[in-house]
């Protein structure tokens, strides 16, 4: 196959485009760089069916070659990036969408879109599943992102029942490992590294709050899956195993040996109380359920950010 995958330099993107090359696939990189790295695809820029273009989608996209897929996975991701930049946030997951949906139709090809559980806001129901409406301020500072996910959600499906386009939607939650930006502000990063240059480590709001969390290698797997699947409707892929934010911290200071007070701070905006995934679609579809434990995939992260910060 010959695919188009935007947001390739971002954390999940090039790890997608890694696994995209092993199966034997040609892959077009297009970042704009604004929260991605080059420094992620590095190793991938001497492969033959590889090519990045330092592209805004958002912008438009003017592709005369054909592809058989595209892929897109272009959106700041966290609190902290899409606080910095909303306009950039709302015109990926708007404009972007939109042309990279015009590109697919031109091509007759599929669409495979990278939503979230953001979509499912502060969520009234637990765990949650695809046929969740959704608890999200719509003007809240979040809604940057929350919106413009569900915004191209509802403009993907609209261009499947149109032109009869075949997509696919992912909604992925908390996903985690090598390759996170160290200051992107989410907990992982924050506290492994808070924890490795000991410093205290700050949770925002009073810990309680739980989150699940998937290893990337575990996303990845059901990345592709779906993608090789005639699925025309909304799949969460996460991990349902569910900690508190309070038990996150205890375990990043046990696994990195430190001995770090930990300080509290006011929660982020909107912030969900609680996030699990219902993954039985993806089980029954896919086949698919994470397999790596949380204590394994922090080991190996831990790893990966004492390199990147040189301790």
């Amino acid at each position: 196959m010959r695919i188009l995958l935007t947001g390739g330099a971002g954390f999940i993107g090039s790890h997608l485009a890694e696994a995209l090359l092993a199966r034997g696939e040609e892959v077009v990189c297009v970042d704009n760089l604004l929260t991605g790295r080059k420094e992620n695809i590095a190793h991938l820029l001497e492969n033959k069916r590889f090519k990045f273009y330092q592209i805004d989608v958002s912008e438009g996209v003017n592709f005369s070659e054909r592809f058989d897929a595209i892929l897109h996975f272009a959106s700041p991701a966290s609190p902290k990036d899409y606080f910095l930049y909303p306009v950039e946030t709302m015109r990926v997951g708007s404009f972007g969408t939109y042309y990279l949906l015009e590109l697919a139709k031109k091509n007759n090809c599929l669409f495979y879109f990278a939503s979230t559980s953001e979509v499912y806001g502060d969520p009234l129901t637990h765990p949650q599943k695809e046929d969740y409406w959704g608890n999200v301020n719509p003007i809240g500072k979040r809604a940057v992102y929350d919106e413009a996910k569900r915004f191209s959600e509802a403009l993907v499906m609209t261009y499947h029942r149109e032109y009869k386009l075949p997509i696919r939607i992912v909604r992925i939650f908390n996903t985690y490992g090598p390759r996170m930006k160290i200051d992107d502000g989410r907990v992982v990063p924050n506290l492994i590294t808070q924890a490795l240059k000991e410093k205290p480590l700050t949770i925002y709001g009073d810990g309680k709050q739980t989150r699940s969390f998937c290893f990337i290698s575990d996303l990845i797997e059901g990345i592709l899956r779906l993608l090789a699947k005639e699925i025309f409707e909304p799949i969460n892929l996460g991990n349902p195993e569910e900690f508190t934010i309070l038990e996150f911290a205890h375990l990043v200071l046990e696994l990195t040996g430190k001995k770090c007070p930990i300080v509290y701070q006011p929660p982020w905006p909107d912030d969900p109380e609680r996030r699990r995934p219902d993954i039985t679609k993806a089980k029954n579809l896919l086949g698919w359920e994470p397999k790596v434990k949380l204590r394994e995939g922090l080991k190996i992260t831990i790893d990966w950010f004492k390199k990147e910060l040189k301790l």
